[in-house]
C-alpha cells in the first residue's frame, strides 16, 4: 500500500467521523435540554452535515484507498457522500415542526438520522464486503428505530417490527452469501474477486453467494419478491421518517449494489443480468399495479418507491458507463421529488394522522401553493416534463435502448404509463373535486420551506437544465470500470 494512503487513513473517512460525533454529542447533551429547547439539537446536526460537507469538498478529486484496501475514497463515493448529506440535510429540516407537533421531539431522533447516514456512507465508501456489510447494519438498526419512533403508535410499532424482523432475515442472507464468496473467491474485496473471476471460472457456490447478495441488497432497495415489508413500515412510521427511509437506504442499497455488480461481479455479466431483468420487470409492474388501488397516499408512494427500483434497476442491467450514470442522476432526482411529495404529505395530513387520499379533495382551494407543489413533485415521479423525473426515466431507458435491452426499455415506458393514473389522481381530487373535510390552518415553519424550496428548485433544475449533473456522473462512475491489476495504481488516476 502506498506508504501516503496511511497518512490519509483518517482524511478519507473525515466526513463519516464527524457525523458519527456529532451524534454522539447530540445523544450526551440530549439529558441535559429540557424538552421545549430540544429543538436546539437539529441546528447542532445541521451544524455537523454542513462541516461533513466542507470535509466532502476538501476531499474532491482525491483517490485513496485505505484500512487495508477496505474502503476507497474516489469520485463514485464523493457524489454519493454529497448525496447521502443532502438527505440528512432535508430530513432534518422536514422533521423539526412535524416531531414537535407530534410530541416525538427526541434528542436521539437526529443522532440516529446521523448514524444511519453515517452507514450510508461507508456502504457508498466500502471495496470491501465486510465494510459495506457494517455500513448495512448501522443505517440498518437506525432505521429500525426510527421506524418505531412513535412509541404509543401500534402501527409505528408493527412497521419497527416488521422492518425488523424481514431485515434481519435478508442481513442474513447477505451474509451467507459474503461468506460463499470468499470461501470460493478467497477474497472479500472487489478487487480480490474480480481477479478472481478473470483468472477462471467460478464455482456453483460462488453463484451461489450472488444469488444471496441479491436478495440481501433487493430487500434494501424494495425490489420484488423481496419489497413485503415496504408498505407496512411506510404507512406506520412517523412520516418524517418515511420520507428518509425512501430514499436514504434505497440511495446507499444502490451505491453499493452497483459497485460490486459492476466492479467486481463485471466478468459474468451475463449470468446475473438475467436475473436482475426479472426482479426489474416484476418490481416495476407489481409496484406499479399495487399502487392503482390504495387509499392511504403513503401505501401509495410505498408502492410507487417500489416501482422506481425497478427503473433504477434497469442502470445496473446495462452495466456500462452511460446506464450507471443514469442510475446515479435518477437517485438524485427521486430523492428530492420523494422529500418534496411527503413534506407536503406532511402539512396536508388530516388531525389524526390522516393520510387518505379521499382527504385531498379540494385542496387547492384552501392551500394553492401546496397543491401546486404536489402537483409538480407528482408529475415529476410520474415522469412528466421538464422536470427531473423525465430527464431521469429517459437517460436510464436510452442506456437500455443503446445496450439492445430494448423490450426492458419498452416496459419500463409501459409502466411510466400506468403510475401516471394514480398521481394524477391526486391531482384531479385536489382541483377537479369539492372539499370533503375542513382543511386546518397550518403553520409552514422555516425550515420545511426551506427543504420544500430546495426540493422544488432541484426537481425543476435537473428537468430543464440536467446536463451538468448528468456530466459530473459521468465522470465519476469510469472507477467502476477501472479494475487496477494492483491497488497503488488507483492513485496514477484522477477522481473526477
Amino acid at each position: 500500500m502506498d506508504p501516503l494512503s496511511m497518512d490519509l487513513n483518517l482524511a478519507s473517512i473525515a466526513p463519516e467521523i464527524v457525523i458519527i460525533l456529532c451524534g454522539f454529542i447530540i445523544i450526551l447533551l440530549d439529558p441535559f435540554i429540557p424538552y421545549e429547547k430540544k429543538r436546539y439539537l437539529s441546528y447542532l446536526a445541521l451544524l455537523g452535515c454542513s462541516v461533513a460537507i466542507i470535509f466532502t469538498f476538501s476531499l474532491h478529486g482525491k483517490r485513496i484507498v485505505s484500512f487495508n484496501n477496505m474502503i476507497a475514497l474516489d469520485g463514485y463515493s464523493t457524489f454519493f457522500d454529497y448525496l447521502f448529506l443532502l438527505i440528512a440535510i432535508l430530513s432534518i429540516l422536514i422533521a423539526c415542526d412535524y416531531i414537535e407537533e407530534e410530541r416525538i421531539l427526541y434528542g436521539e431522533y437526529f443522532a440516529l438520522i446521523l448514524f444511519a447516514t453515517s452507514g450510508m456512507m461507508l456502504m457508498a465508501k466500502g471495496v470491501s464486503l465486510i465494510i459495506i456489510f457494517l455500513g448495512l447494519e448501522v443505517l440498518s438498526l437506525s432505521t429500525y428505530i426510527l421506524a418505531g419512533m412513535m412509541k404509543r403508535d401500534l402501527k409505528s410499532n408493527e412497521a419497527a417490527l416488521k422492518y425488523f424482523l424481514l431485515g434481519a432475515f435478508s442481513s442474513a442472507f447477505l451474509l451467507y452469501g459474503i461468506t460463499l464468496i470468499y470461501g470460493t473467491a478467497g477474497s472479500i474485496d472487489i478487487f480480490g474477486i474480480s481477479q478472481y473471476l478473470r483468472a477462471g471460472s467460478p464455482s456453483a457456490l460462488f453463484f451461489a453467494g450472488v444469488a444471496f447478495l441479491i436478495v440481501g441488497f433487493g430487500f434494501k432497495v424494495a425490489a420484488v419478491p423481496f419489497h413485503m415489508w415496504t408498505p407496512d413500515a411506510y404507512e406506520g412510521a412517523p412520516t418524517s421518517v418515511t420520507a428518509f427511509m425512501s430514499v436514504g437506504p434505497k440511495a446507499a442499497g444502490f451505491a453499493a449494489f452497483l459497485r460490486i455488480f459492476i466492479s467486481a461481479l463485471l466478468p459474468i455479466v451475463s449470468d446475473w443480468s438475467g436475473i436482475l431483468w426479472i426482479i426489474a420487470v416484476l418490481t416495476m409492474f407489481v409496484g406499479n399495479v399495487a399502487a392503482l388501488v390504495q387509499e392511504n397516499i403513503k401505501r401509495m408512494l410505498a408502492y410507487s418507491s417500489i416501482a422506481h427500483a425497478g427503473y433504477i434497476t434497469i442502470g445496473i442491467i446495462v452495466a456500462d458507463e452511460l446506464g450507471s450514470s443514469g442510475l446515479l442522476f435518477y437517485l438524485l432526482s427521486y430523492t428530492l421529488m420523494n422529500i418534496g411529495v411527503f413534506t407536503v404529505a406532511i402539512l396536508l395530513r388530516k388531525e389524526g394522522e390522516g393520510y387518505e387520499i379521499r382527504d385531498y379533495a379540494g385542496a387547492s382551494i384552501k392551500h394553492p401553493i401546496l397543491s401546486l407543489l404536489m402537483t409538480v413533485f407528482l408529475l415529476s415521479l410520474a415522469g412528466f416534463p421538464p422536470t427531473a423525473g423525465f430527464m431521469s426515466k429517459f437517460y436510464i431507458f436510452s442506456a437500455a435502448v443503446k445496450k439492445g435491452y430494448i423490450g426492458l426499455a419498452l416496459i419500463g415506458v409501459i409502466n411510466s404509463g400506468i403510475s401516471v393514473y394514480y398521481y394524477l389522481r391526486v391531482v384531479v381530487l385536489m382541483y377537479m373535486v369539492e372539499p370533503s373535510r375542513e382543511f386546518r390552518p397550518l403553520r409552514v415553519g422555516v425550515f420545511t420551506s426551506i427543504a420544500l424550496i430546495i426540493s422544488l428548485w432541484g426537481t425543476l433544475q435537473l428537468g430543464v437544465y440536467p446536463t451538468g449533473i448528468i456530466n459530473l456522473a459521468r465522470s465519476v462512475v469510469d472507477v467502476l470500470f477501472y479494475i487496477p491489476l494492483n491497488i497503488g495504481s488507483l492513485f496514477s488516476i484522477k477522481a473526477f
